[in-house]
């Protein structure tokens, strides 16, 4: 009886085995971009302060904006991104906005 019931129960490959590849390859893919992120700061740990938080704020700003924008946010950024879109321009309201006959 017992036996049947460790034979009937799927062992731990065939769980794996389940799992689409497309799930590997984003992990892969996160694995790899943490790994390159942990080298990136390692190198960067020697730099200015300043300028490194400088840097960092202007690639951070850019990102933001283009999200804004372009509304092409992730879906974790939706609500912060929707509050700040009634603030800036977007590719939407720009258009509506703009009248060619009017010079």
């Amino acid at each position: 009886m017992l036996l049947l019931v460790a034979a009937a129960a799927p062992t731990a490959l065939d769980k794996l085995k389940q799992i689409p590849p497309a799930f590997w390859m984003k992990v892969g893919i996160a694995v790899l971009a943490l790994v390159v992120a942990v080298i990136v700061v390692r190198k960067l740990a020697g730099t200015n302060k300043v300028i490194l938080a400088v840097v960092g704020l202007i690639i951070l700003s850019a990102i933001g904006f283009n999200w804004i924008y372009e509304r092409s946010e992730p879906a974790w950024a939706t609500p912060v991104v929707e509050k700040l879109a009634g603030f800036f321009p977007t590719k939407g309201t720009q258009n509506k906005n703009h009248d060619p006959a009017k010079p």
